[in-house]
Formats: structure tokens, sequence, C-alpha cells
């Protein structure tokens, strides 16, 4: 969604600039004047500007803040206990005081689960809030800016050395992940984590917590690549690519073709989300699980998290590995955590699916109000 907005206004712009430099608006196949060029230009580029700003908050405190505690995050159970009662029978006033004790029952424990934090969008922020202030919602961010600029860096570095075509991007995709894998750990570590004195650069997980994610980065990295050529390699065996090329070739087509390249093209663009939804959503959560399995004892997590994993990990100092393996850390995230976590990836889709359409409407609403009924198209 946030591509095809982002070609939407991009050809939007584009438009503009090319009326811009005429001072003319064509409508209904006439040269009309185009009164306030500069004025529709710097509207339409502020607001593309606050489009990309407010997708970009989405995407990151929901889609990576509020996800992440969402994955790690372990529901808790409240115990109720319930105090025995001395024995009713008929002649109990005729028992002594320690023959009424020794009749009556054992306690009871009732275990009820609470709800998680994670449940819904609103509680959880407020809960990060109320725990870290009301910049809590960007907890991290200075990490991911740091972790989005190196990896740019280095993804264009070695996408120089591997040469131009997409399997060499790819790999290059794979190994910067994999380099970078301690820096991603980092910014998961701040992220759960309570707020704490130290500086985000003196928290850097070791060299050996390093080692213990490289398998579970680079199986992730991997799937992230699957959702292009799962897609792209069915696109091939369809050979929908002259269709793309010369959309007039479609038309030429009889009905019952034309039937068959929609379904081909359909069956392109669900593969790719079947892939997303059965490879990368398992990878992703894995990987954020194993992450932050090796948080550092000295940090407290900022939602209920065990740190066991249900009696599977244990600690260094025991002689365990002190880290969660890949199939324990997927095999501990329930069913109603995979659903919980879905339901938020939906949400999101929907906010940014409404904000998309809202920045669109305001773009073409303050065409209309700054040049009459003319409308860019």
């Amino acid at each position: 969604m946030s591509g095809i907005a982002h070609h939407l206004v991009k050809r939007g712009i584009e438009h503009t600039h090319d009326r811009y430099r005429t001072g003319t608006f064509a409508q209904d196949g006439d040269n009309k004047p185009f009164g306030h060029p500069h004025i529709v230009a710097a509207a339409l580029v502020i607001t593309a500007l606050l489009w990309f700003f407010a997708l970009s908050a989405v995407e990151y405190i929901y889609g990576g803040v509020v996800a992440t505690l969402t994955m790690v995050e372990t529901p808790t159970a409240t115990a109720f206990k319930v105090d025995p009662v001395e024995s009713d029978e008929a002649d109990a006033p005729l028992l002594s005081h320690d023959e009424k004790k020794s009749s009556t029952t054992e306690p009871d424990l009732f275990y009820v689960k609470t709800k998680p934090i994670t449940s819904k969008i609103r509680t959880t922020i407020r809960h990060i809030v109320a725990e870290a202030g009301p910049w809590a919602r960007f907890r991290g961010l200075q990490v991911a800016l740091a972790y989005h600029f190196i990896h740019h860096i280095l993804f264009q570095v070695l996408t120089a050395l591997f040469g131009g075509a997409i399997i060499s991007q790819s790999l290059a995709a794979v190994v910067t992940a994999v380099v970078l894998c301690r820096l991603q750990m980092l910014w998961t570590h701040v992220v759960i984590s309570t707020p704490s004195e130290k500086k985000w650069y003196r928290r850097f997980p070791t060299i050996d917590a390093g080692k213990k994610v490289i398998l579970p980065t680079a199986v992730w990295a991997l799937a992230e690549q699957a959702t292009i050529f799962v897609p792209l390699a069915l696109f091939v065996v369809f050979d929908l690519e002259g269709y793309f090329r010369n959309p007039a070739a479609f038309n030429e087509l009889s009905p019952m073709q034309q039937k068959s390249v929609m379904l081909a093209t359909f069956a392109v663009v669900m593969s790719g989300f079947a892939t997303a939804v059965l490879v990368v959503f398992p990878a992703s959560v894995t990987l954020k699980r194993v992450q932050a399995s090796l948080l550092p004892e000295e940090y407290d997590s900022i939602v209920p998290f065990d740190r066991s994993f249900g009696g599977k990990v244990q600690p260094q100092v025991v002689g365990g590995t002190g880290v969660v393996s890949m199939l324990d850390a997927w095999k501990t995230f329930d069913w109603s955590a995979r659903f919980r976590l879905i339901k938020l990836y939906a949400k999101i889709f929907a906010i940014q699916v409404s904000a998309t359409v809202f920045f669109i409407l305001f773009a073409v609403f303050q065409v209309r109000m700054i040049n009459g009924d003319y409308i860019l198209y």
C-alpha cells in the first residue's frame, strides 16, 4: 500500500512540475490558465511530506515497537486463594478445636490468566508511556536511524561488489543483515526493556551474544527475499512480462485468455502475501524472541516476559546456553499470541490505507481550493 501511494504522489508531483513550467492546466482537451502553480506545487510537496512522516510514524510505533512487545510478552496469571472453612457437620459443636481444624479442607488456589497488555494498541501505548514517559512511543528511534543509515551504506557497497543483478542484491541484503545483527538486537533490547541510564551505544550486546543470533537473522533475511523471488518466479513462469511492457497486447487476447492472464496476475500477488504470512511471519517472530532471550539480566522488561521460555532456557551461570532455540522460540509463541499479532498487523494496514486515502483526498481538495474546479489528473 505504501508503494502504491508513493507512486501516485510521485506522479502527481511530476504532473504539477510539468504544468508549473508551462503555466497551463489541461482540462477537457483545452489549455486553461493554471492560476497558482507555485502555491499548488508547494502544497502538494508539503502534503506528500506529511503523508510520508505519518506513515513512517505508524510503521515505527505500531509495526515496530508495539509489534515487538507483542512478540515477546508472556501473559501472567493471578492466583486467588480460597480460605478453608470449618466443618459444618451436625456434631461439629461437640468436636474439639484440634478435631475441627483437622476436619477442614485444604485451601484452594485458582489461577486466572490476565489479559495481555498488548491485546490492544491503546493499552500498549498507555502502558509504555506510564513506564517510560511520553516519548516511549519512539523508544529505540536513535538505534533504528543508525541501523538504517549503516544498512543503506553497507548494502550499496556490497551491491557494487557483488554486481547489480537481482540475485546479487538479495545476497547483499542477507549479508548486510547478518553483519548488523548485533545492532538490530540492540534495538530489540532497548525497545523491550525499561528505561536505562546508559546511553544506547553503551548497551551493545557482546560478540558471543551476536554469534547466537547469526542463524535466525540469516533465516529472517532469506525469508524477506523470498517475498520477492517467489512472486518473481511465478511472474516469469506465467510469462506476464510482455503484458506489463505492452498493455495493448492484453486487449488483443480473447476473453478466455484475458481471464487466464488476470488469474495468473492474482496468483502472483497472492504468492507474495502467502510467503509473507507463512515464511516471513514465523521468521520475524522467531528472531525477535531469540534476541529477547539474550537480554542481559541487569535490564528488566517493560512488559511481562518469561526469560526461561517455559523452562526451556537455562542461564549460562548454571551451565545452560542462555538463549532459546529457534524451534522453541516459535513453539512457545502460542496461537493466542499469533492471532493477537496478526490482528495488530491488520489494524496497521487499515490505518495506513485510511491515512493514504485521507492525504490523497486532502491533496485534491487543496488543488480545488486554490484553482477552482481544475483538478490534477
